[in-house]
């Protein structure tokens, strides 16, 4: 029943009446619905269905959209059934939208049934299988005569579960060619990546060289393109006789694509994160976490402007190389002054950082003397140490 919602009788555009029954009740799968006795509606495009009299009067009714149905079969009555009642099964897609006006939001069912209590005037059955072939809901405006109309096709509506295993066969086979087509299209892009990041290159020179003529929506968007394109010249272990001469170009080439985003971020980035920027960046010349963190490792002794650290908790990231614990703890009082306390929560929103960093600054920040915890039911809090500026 959660693909029924509340609606007003009036007709969509483009939508007409077919039939009408009455003395119907509606089923959520095999269970019985309080919406018994009342009149059902059929038109190109939904089924409506209301209290005695409720529709003409033009009262809310309850409406099915034919787009839901994936078939439609009737149910065999039973050897020693002697009544009039007749059953339609209509298996359902799940809904495409969520909306509060329905008289049940979730279901466990897939198919609802509308029992005829006094039988079929018309050919119900046949009446729903012509609207879901026809489709009358995605029917269009005429296209002009320089647009020739393109028809869709037709699918031939099959019942039971021998139909239902030939359609996922068919939704398997497209998916197949699409994927096909996908990297066909992959390699293309590939045989021109780095032309597109020379090119990205020279823009990303021209937005800092007019860094008052535009926003600054409009540099983050564009930024996060740039970041999206990669490296074009990634570092490779084939292109070096020792591990040694590697690992040192692999510490620049990671030290020059990602210090701007650090400093973006506060100084510091978790190593985890070093990982997927720069596998993402260079494309399918991944790196492993081994040669990634031999290559941090290094980087203080080159002198290079990034350094790995690791804290007491054993968390590891990538730093600037002016950065210390000191100014650190520095930085984070100055927010706490500033916000009166701070949870780790707050001060990851605060500056755009994950949450295990943020917990490791507060704590540096604690263990230089410059914050107090409040460890409650509510959580753990810090706040300016007020003991030693008093």
């Amino acid at each position: 029943m959660n693909r029924w919602k509340y609606t007003t009788p009036l007709l969509l555009d483009n939508e007409s009446t077919l039939t009408s029954e009455k003395n119907v009740r509606l089923y959520d799968g095999d269970q019985k619905t309080s919406f018994e006795g009342g009149e059902l509606i059929i038109t190109t495009h939904r089924i409506l269905w209301g209290r005695p009299g409720a529709i003409s009067k033009g009262q809310t009714c309850l409406a099915l959209n034919l787009a839901l149905i994936v078939y439609i079969e009737e149910e065999s009555p039973s050897a020693f059934s002697f009544s009039r009642s007749r059953k339609v099964v209509l298996h359902l897609s799940e809904p495409t939208d969520y909306e509060q006006d329905r008289p049940q939001q979730t279901s466990i069912y897939n198919f609802i049934k509308l029992s005829f209590r006094e039988g079929f005037n018309s050919n119900v059955t046949g009446i729903l299988n012509d609207c879901i072939q026809r489709k009358h809901w995605e029917i269009f405006p005429q296209p002009t005569a320089a647009e020739p109309q393109k028809h869709a096709p037709q699918i031939k509506l099959r019942t039971g579960i021998v139909g239902i295993e030939r359609s996922l066969q068919e939704k398997q086979k497209a998916a197949d060619e699409s994927i096909s087509v996908a990297f066909q299209d992959l390699s293309k892009l590939m045989i021109m990546a780095k032309d597109m990041v020379q090119i990205s290159r020279t823009i990303s020179t021209k937005i800092k060289e007019r860094q008052g003529d535009i926003t600054e929506d409009e540099t983050v968007r564009f930024k996060s393109y740039l970041l999206s394109l990669g490296i074009d010249d990634p570092v490779t272990r084939n292109s070096y006789k020792t591990d040694n001469q590697y690992y040192r170009s692999l510490a620049k080439q990671i030290c020059d694509f990602l210090q701007s985003h650090i400093e973006e971020m506060g100084g510091m980035m978790a190593l985890t994160d070093v990982f997927c920027r720069i596998n993402r960046a260079r494309g399918l010349e991944l790196l492993s976490p081994e040669d990634i963190l031999n290559a941090c490792q290094i980087m203080e002794s080159m002198e290079l402007p990034l350094k790995l650290f690791e804290f007491s908790s054993g968390v590891r990231v990538l730093q600037l190389s002016t950065l210390d614990s000191e100014s650190v703890a520095e930085a984070t009082a100055i927010l706490l002054d500033d916000k009166g306390s701070l949870s780790s929560e707050e001060l990851a929103q605060a500056l755009g950082i994950s949450f295990t960093i943020a917990k490791e600054r507060l704590l540096t920040a604690e263990k230089c003397g410059k914050s107090c915890r409040d460890d409650s039911i509510e959580g753990l809090r810090f706040y300016p140490n007020r003991f030693l500026a008093e």
